[in-house]
């Protein structure tokens, strides 16, 4: 009987443990975004495009960089504390850590805040390549993802 008691109170608490979780909304705040194209900007022969992702209106987006590659498209994606690359190629359209030379973020700090099982998971999103528009909606529904818990607050 004692087992039983003990069995339940524990069902319960992770009931409630579970409930009281997903009712923060921590993830769920991350649903809308805005992406802005930037123009109007010289950005070199290697960058082709800019973009900005909010996902709030109180904080600075990050940046989304389109460079072109040898083997396809990379889209670098810069934020004061880090940054992370969508790349598109003949393989698909997945995450992969930024090239040292487009880095402005050290490498320590990045990888403390970008989740490395959840870019393990987000290395192949889709077998296809994708063009400029389904890569952004992509980034910017994938990306919260990829940010450690602890961190999320570096995008809203």
């Amino acid at each position: 009987m004692k087992k039983l008691n003990l069995l339940s109170v524990l069902v319960l608490a992770f009931v409630l443990v579970s409930v009281s979780a997903s009712a923060t909304g921590v993830r769920s705040q991350f649903k809308s975004f805005e992406i802005d194209e930037v123009d109007n900007l010289y950005m070199g022969k290697a960058v082709k495009a800019l973009w900005t992702v909010s996902y709030s209106a109180n904080e600075e987006p990050v940046t989304v960089v389109k460079r072109k590659t040898l083997d396809g498209v990379e889209y670098v994606v810069h934020s004061k504390h880090f940054q992370v690359s969508y790349a598109s190629t003949g393989q698909g359209f997945g995450v992969k850590e930024t090239r040292k030379a487009w880095s402005e973020v050290p490498k320590r700090i990045s990888r403390a805040v970008i989740s490395q099982e959840e870019m393990a998971r987000q290395k192949v999103i889709t077998p296809n390549k994708v063009d400029d528009e389904t890569a952004l909606g992509l980034i910017a529904s994938y990306l919260p993802d990829l940010i450690n818990d602890g961190y999320t607050h570096l995008l809203n």
